[in-house]
């Protein structure tokens, strides 16, 4: 993706210095609306402020995470500092990594999962820069589709997870769901990351189940111990797959035809 950013560092109003307001919070909010059984988990960084030499012995502390425990505590709202200082070293936020999990079954193994970003720099390009709007609130979009395959020799099925940028309109786009903030749209705002599911799943790569009028049949392959098995042109040979509960189906999503 070409560079969102004209600048690769924060600017000064971050930080208390001369000239800039000190009077803003530090800290603004950071939300998302998920579809069921989806979660997210956040980790804040930071980096030295602008003009700053100095350094975090060993890099520690300098991020934050949140919904660190996202299957048992799931918090969906999270108050994210703008700055803060750590080992005598003032540090202002760069960017949110974010890990979005969509859980299909009870295991602990049985969800998906994909990236989105929040970027905060001095400067953002125009067509890159999100609106905060009258109401201090900013929400960007994103789209994911589960994407469903086999695993293993009794060919249980297992579900990715495939999230995609779009736009307010639906449009999908190529890259992961992001944002692009400057330092002073966000004291005291809140961002929301409004995350829909996609209305079909689809396997998770092509030629090896075979869309028929009621669902997806998978194919056989050489064997039923062909953990790849293509199709290969054989669609007429279909083999048996357990759901994560256990059930023998015929097809999917429905089990039985």
């Amino acid at each position: 993706m070409k560079s969102l950013f004209k600048s690769p560092v924060l600017g000064c109003c971050l930080v208390l210095t001369a000239g800039c307001a000190t009077s803003q919070p530090n800290t603004f909010t950071f939300t998302a609306d998920l579809p069921p059984d989806f979660t997210y988990q956040a980790i804040a960084v930071y980096v030295p402020a602008k003009g700053e030499t100095c350094t975090v012995p060993g890099g520690r502390n300098t991020a934050v995470g949140y919904n660190m425990k996202w299957r048992g505590n799931y918090q969906p709202n999270a108050e994210i500092a703008l700055r803060r200082t750590v080992s005598g070293c003032p540090l202002v936020i760069s960017r949110i990594e974010l890990e979005i999990y969509g859980t299909y079954g009870k295991a602990r193994g049985d969800f998906g999962a994909d990236i989105a970003s929040v970027f905060i720099r001095e400067e953002v390009e125009d067509q890159y820069k999100s609106v905060v709007n009258e109401a201090g609130e900013s929400t960007f979009y994103g789209e994911c589709q589960q994407l469903f395959r086999t695993s293993g020799k009794p060919r249980i099925l297992r579900k990715l997870l495939n999230c995609k940028t779009i736009n307010a309109q639906g449009e999908r786009g190529r890259g992961q769901p992001f944002a692009a903030y400057t330092p002073d749209q966000l004291p005291g705002k809140t961002v929301k990351m409004h995350i829909k599911l996609a209305d079909e799943e689809r396997p998770g790569w092509g030629d090896t189940w075979v869309k028929v009028p009621n669902g997806w049949k998978r194919c056989m392959g050489k064997s039923f111990e062909d953990q790849d098995a293509y199709c290969n042109g054989n669609y007429t040979e279909f083999s048996t797959f357990t759901m994560v509960d256990g059930r023998v189906c015929t097809i999917y999503p429905g089990c039985t035809e």
